[in-house]
């Protein structure tokens, strides 16, 4: 068997505020609960399990490959709930998205600081 990633976990404040933002985003199903944990799953099969911790939240990167049509839903749930978005995941490029690769990508921040990207290429496949 290839080695897969199964899951990983995000420590966040407040576990159901953030589960259910990126899943109101990303239009996923709503959020499992197994153990102390909020399971969200994406379509390849790897689940991100929200765990509330307590102390200071170091900030992780999140990227999911989405289709066009898809980017177009969760871009316009970005601009309708006013949020900041950027090209890059620097934050210097504020109010605009990237065209990377032929395709195109745009970055944003979750409640804890965490910073969610979606991208419909692949970083490197080309244009």
């Amino acid at each position: 068997m290839p080695v897969q990633l199964n899951h990983t976990i995000v420590h966040v404040t407040d576990q159901e505020r953030s589960a259910r933002f990126l899943t109101a985003l990303l239009g996923l199903p709503e959020p499992v609960r197994f153990g102390p944990f909020l399971v969200v799953e994406v379509a390849n099969g790897v689940s991100l399990d929200y765990l509330t911790s307590q102390g200071p939240i170091t900030s992780q990167h999140y990227a999911f490959l989405v289709t066009e049509e898809e980017f177009d839903q969760i871009f316009g749930r970005i601009q309708e709930r006013g949020l900041d978005f950027w090209a890059d995941p620097f934050h210097s490029k504020p109010g605009q998205i990237n065209r990377n690769d032929g395709g195109r990508g745009v970055y944003w921040d979750d409640p804890d600081g965490h910073a969610l990207e979606i991208i419909t290429r692949p970083y490197g496949s080309g244009s």
